[in-house]
């Protein structure tokens, strides 16, 4: 699924309410600047913001930061929520690897929804579950670890639980075929989450957590 190209995106950014423009003023802050001290759950790849804006809405004792490094994907996320009155979600332009000049350990759950693959040996260091992010992860994390995965990358997934289960993350749930498990397991769809369904793809699903 490709994305149109938002020209203005950087006005459109700059004047919404739920942009943070200088996210690491607030590192260690974050429920302070919030004005609340409920968990802080963290999307890394927000893309248009489709999962992070209806799991706000739905649970507002809960604050939700949606990081996106592509500008258009985060303008069009901004353009959805302008005629909302949401207090507890956010959005970050930022790159996920500078995490940890953003947050202090304050966050509680991480969500990797529909993460790019890297298929190919070489990017595997790109991938958000490989052990280079779970270190980074670590540092943000409030205490106990807790990061939610759903994919259509039957690769990334496999990949995912390996590097999980090696840095000793117990899986809570897994589901192989998220919309078709016979548990009903709580679930917003993405954008490409929808699209997928349409398309009767298998969605992979992994809530994972470590208890400190």
């Amino acid at each position: 699924m490709e994305y149109n190209v938002v020209k203005n995106a950087d006005n459109i950014l700059k004047t919404s309410k739920y942009y943070v423009s200088n996210p690491t003023k607030y590192k260690g802050k974050w429920n302070d600047f919030f004005g609340n001290h409920n968990p802080i759950y963290l999307e890394l790849g927000t893309g248009r913001g489709e999962f992070i804006i209806q799991m706000a809405k739905k649970h507002p004792n809960i604050n939700f930061i949606g990081l996106e490094l592509n500008n258009s994907q985060l303008a069009t996320a901004a353009g959805k929520l302008e005629r909302e009155n949401i207090k507890n979600l956010k959005l970050i332009k930022d790159d996920a690897r500078n995490i940890i000049n953003i947050f202090g350990k304050e966050i509680d759950t991480i969500y990797l929804t529909f993460s790019e693959p890297w298929p190919k040996k070489r990017d595997e260091k790109n991938r958000f579950t490989h052990e280079s992010y779970l270190k980074l992860y670590d540092r943000i994390f409030k205490k106990d670890k807790h990061i939610i995965l759903k994919t259509d990358n039957k690769g990334l997934f496999a990949y995912s639980l390996e590097t999980l289960s090696q840095y000793w993350y117990i899986f809570d749930c897994v589901s192989l075929d998220l919309h078709h498990d016979e548990r009903q397991i709580q679930n917003i769809m993405t954008d490409f989450e929808k699209q997928y369904y349409k398309e009767n793809r298998a969605i992979y699903y992994v809530d994972a957590s470590f208890k400190n």
